[in-house]
């Protein structure tokens, strides 16, 4: 099969053949329609994020089941399906208190060492080197991941729109729903509105926020970010973008800002623009070694809360997201700008870098 394959910091992907992967016990092998581009993706590309090398990236796939191994009920060959970028063990402590999304297996041996669960890669090249494994290691024509990361796309749902529910919007849905617990009337801002953030956005307004302001320095990420349900834009190049949210909210600041970029000027944005007592929840994946600052006092005067979150619960949150797909009340498919031949991989990845890519970008297979 067909890989694009990653061998050093900043250096292009280039395409290569692999063997093709196959399942072992419990899990999935799934041909590869869609993936999506993500920013996870480039801070591995950068060096930002340390990751084995060499290695295929890509984990927001939509494609269709080729093969399952042993203990696979659930699926079968045929199967429209997407994955989940969190493949949970379902055995580790976190999975059993049902914070899969902290998965101790998939931290330790997935995106410590870019292995599955018996400690091995399913990825060689033709001379028996191993090539590591960024969750599945989408940007393939075929990859395999546990079938607790694989779920059955409904009928009517076309694969080449869903590729991105396996991330940016899963992540999206986890911060909304469990991180802050978003409900009907409350205020949201949404400080960079990229992939992440566009389904942040989306996904605020679909639960009844009664405010949704997306904050970025590109006007035509926040047209995007209207087109997706905000009702406010600021552009935090041009104004002072906290007062301007402050300004919105008749004063007060928002109950809730999402910093959806993992960088310190979005941070530091989202952390000045909320109200007492509210809630700033960081989404972005940020490098290694990026520290933020927080005045300790405000934290108790204001009654603050800071939270992390890294995603949603797969099995309990997937199911959930296609059925709203489904009933045509998610549309992921309208953050979806652009879309790449896997020929054109790097390009994706390089507009992303400079900034270009409003939305999601998708590679197509």
């Amino acid at each position: 099969m067909r890989a694009a394959v990653h061998t050093a910091p900043n250096e292009p992907m280039r395409i290569e053949e692999l063997a093709d992967p196959h399942p072992r016990t419990g899990e999935v092998a799934v041909d590869v329609r869609s993936c999506g581009a993500c920013h996870t993706d480039l801070h591995v590309l950068k060096g930002e994020l340390p990751f084995p090398v060499p290695a295929v990236l890509g984990h927001e796939v939509a494609g269709v089941v080729a093969e399952v191994g042993p203990g696979v009920t659930e699926l079968r060959p045929g199967d429209p399906v997407v994955t989940s970028f969190i493949m949970p063990c379902g055995g580790c402590p976190p999975c059993a208190r049902g914070e899969e999304e902290i998965c101790q297996r998939f931290f330790a041996y997935n995106r410590g060492k870019g292995r599955l669960y018996d400690d091995e890669t399913r990825l060689f090249r033709p001379d028996g080197e191993p090539v590591w494994m960024y969750s599945m290691g989408g940007l393939a024509e075929r990859c395999v991941t546990p079938a607790t990361s694989v779920y059955r796309v409904p009928d009517g749902v076309a694969l080449a729109d869903v590729a991105s529910v396996g991330c940016s919007t899963m992540t999206a849905y986890g911060a909304l729903r469990h991180a802050a617990d978003v409900r009907v009337g409350d205020t949201v801002a949404v400080v960079a509105a990229g992939g992440v953030g566009s389904a942040l956005v989306q996904l605020a307004a679909l639960f009844g926020a009664a405010q949704v302001i997306a904050v970025d320095i590109s006007d035509e990420k926040l047209a995007g970010a209207r087109e997706l349900g905000a009702t406010h834009t600021v552009n935090s190049a041009a104004t002072d973008a906290p007062e301007a949210v402050r300004e919105l909210t008749g004063g007060r600041g928002v109950d809730v800002a999402f910093e959806a970029l993992g960088a310190v000027p979005t941070f530091e944005i989202a952390r000045d623009s909320v109200v007492e007592g509210g809630q700033v929840v960081v989404v972005g994946i940020a490098a290694r070694g990026t520290t933020g600052s927080f005045d300790l006092a405000s934290i108790a005067r204001r009654k603050l809360q800071i939270k992390g979150s890294y995603g949603a619960k797969p099995r309990r949150d997937m199911p959930v997201l296609l059925d709203l797909v489904a009933r045509g009340l998610l549309r992921p498919q309208d953050a979806i700008s652009r879309r790449y031949a896997f020929t054109e991989v790097q390009q994706a990845y390089d507009a992303l870098r400079r900034g270009e890519t409003i939305g999601r970008a998708v590679i197509d297979l």
